[in-house]
């Protein structure tokens, strides 16, 4: 009898772990997606239903306007650029523009939009006063690692001591204080959209 019990609660035991074991085993069959294959648009599918066919038309359509925008996103000002665009001016007066407009092409796609908003938009509503000492100054800055810009913007750490000044008055220590009054970053869509609008940073 107490042989006969002890057989029974073995099977059940086993039963038990067996249930376990085939669940886990399903549960992992179906987090595993290792052999679900390479992602394929439904435009690209060998049976394209409606939906396939309004995606295909969607981006027809608006594709000459993306790679519009992509080139122009892409492009750094040139000094033929600049020629075209003024009369009047010496080569040096070019080359001096062209530089201006790179340090702010720079200044807005540093990759991190608390960075291009700030920057960006310090550069697009300063550069073009900037002495050329101070341009020596800001490019200075602009050459930093992205992420330290971004802690001196956000006061994260100081101004690097070979951009402070005696006065608390260099170029990069005005940038800081800039930052730390400007309104941006804080959660204001419209502001968001109007700054990035304004200073040609979409």
């Amino acid at each position: 009898m107490m042989m006969h019990r002890l057989c029974r609660l073995t099977l059940r035991a086993n039963g038990f772990r067996n249930n376990n074991a085939a669940a886990l085993s399903r549960q992992q069959a179906r987090a595993y997606l290792g052999g679900a294959g390479d992602m394929i648009s439904r435009r690209d599918s060998a049976n394209k239903d409606e939906v396939a066919k309004r995606e295909q038309e969607l981006w027809d359509r608006a594709q000459p306007r993306y790679e519009e925008i992509m080139e122009r996103h892409l492009r750094l000002p040139t000094a033929e650029k600049v020629a075209s665009d003024s009369t009047g001016m010496s080569e040096e007066e070019r080359n001096l523009a062209v530089r201006k407009k790179r340090l702010v092409y720079r200044s807005k796609q540093r990759g991190w939009l608390e960075v291009d908003l700030l920057l960006g938009t310090w550069a697009a509503e300063n550069v073009s006063n900037l002495s050329v000492a101070e341009l020596d100054e800001f490019e200075k800055f602009v050459n930093l690692e992205t992420i330290d810009i971004y802690n001196v913007l956000t006061l994260r750490t100081d101004v690097p001591e070979d951009m402070r000044t005696a006065g608390g008055d260099g170029l990069v220590e005005r940038i800081a204080q800039w930052a730390k009054e400007s309104p941006l970053g804080k959660a204001d869509q419209e502001k968001y959209v109007e700054v990035k609008t304004k200073n040609n940073l979409i």
